[in-house]
C-alpha cells in the first residue's frame, strides 16, 4: 500500500510541507484567518457607557473594534481573541466594555449582566478612592 503524496502534487501537505512557526508570509494575511472561534472571554460593549474616546479601537492588537463615521462600533468577533485589552483601556467612570466568558456570549440577557458587572466595578472603585481619602 503506497502513501499518498502531498505538497505541491495537490495533495494533502504532509508535516514538511507547511511553513515555519511564527512566519508572516505575507503582509496583512490576518484578515484572512478567523480566529475568534477559540477565545475563553468575549468583550460586550455598553454603548450607553461609551465616551467615544477609541481607545479600544487604537489598543486592539486584533483590529477587532470597528467604527463607523468616526465612532465606535460593533465588535469583528470573526477575529477577536478575547485578550482583554480593550475593556482594560476604556477610561469611562463606568466601562463600557466587559469580559464575559464566552459561554455565556449568545445570552440574550448579556448585555443586562455586562451592565451590572460594569456598574459593580465602578462602586468598587468608587469606595476604593474613598478608602484610600480616608486613610490619608
Amino acid at each position: 500500500m503506497s502513501k499518498p503524496k502531498g505538497g505541491t502534487k495537490g495533495g494533502p501537505k504532509g508535516w514538511k510541507d507547511l511553513p515555519m512557526g511564527g512566519m508572516i508570509l505575507e503582509a496583512g494575511n490576518a484578515e484572512k484567518y478567523n480566529t475568534g472561534a477559540w477565545r475563553s472571554d468575549r468583550p460586550i460593549w455598553i454603548e450607553e457607557n461609551c465616551i467615544q474616546c477609541l481607545f479600544c479601537w487604537i489598543y486592539c492588537p486584533d483590529s477587532s473594534v470597528n467604527t463607523k463615521d468616526g465612532k465606535r462600533a460593533e465588535f469583528d468577533y470573526g477575529h477577536c481573541k478575547g485578550c482583554g485589552v480593550c475593556a482594560l483601556e476604556c477610561p469611562s467612570k463606568v466601562k463600557a466594555i466587559v469580559m464575559v466568558p464566552e459561554a455565556d456570549g449568545a445570552d440574550p440577557g448579556i448585555l443586562d449582566r455586562a451592565k451590572a458587572i460594569a456598574n459593580k466595578m465602578a462602586a468598587a472603585k468608587a469606595a476604593e478612592k474613598d478608602k484610600e481619602k480616608k486613610d490619608a
